[in-house]
């Protein structure tokens, strides 16, 4: 399984309605699993295979900062999963000037 969780960290609060892809490479290009957008709480939970692999997560935070002056336009989160037996979540913390990630639990 696979999750992220988005925190607006200048409203202090989730950011809802971010759309995120995720996608897996395939030797030299990148397939699709699925999009989806924050829910209220700014999770989503992505329906995946439990494959190993390199996996990207492109947070498209253009369109949540649409009203607000911003630097970045995509965030592109690229991970590796080994273990399949465990869950990966990837949190964003975000703001219109910057952002960070970690690998959660």
């Amino acid at each position: 399984m696979i999750s992220t969780h988005i925190l607006d960290t200048t409203k202090g609060c989730a950011a809802t309605g971010v759309t995120v892809t995720l996608e897996q490479q395939t030797n030299t290009s990148w397939k699709e699993i699925g999009t989806d957008q924050t829910n209220a709480d700014g999770r989503i939970v992505f329906n995946c295979p439990k494959e190993q692999g390199v996996y990207r997560l492109t947070f498209k935070i253009e369109d949540y900062y649409k009203n607000e002056e911003h630097f970045f336009m995509n965030s592109p989160v690229v991970f590796q999963v080994k273990n399949t037996d465990r869950k990966y979540h990837v949190p964003l913390l975000l703001n219109p000037y910057g952002y960070s990630t970690y690998r959660g639990t």
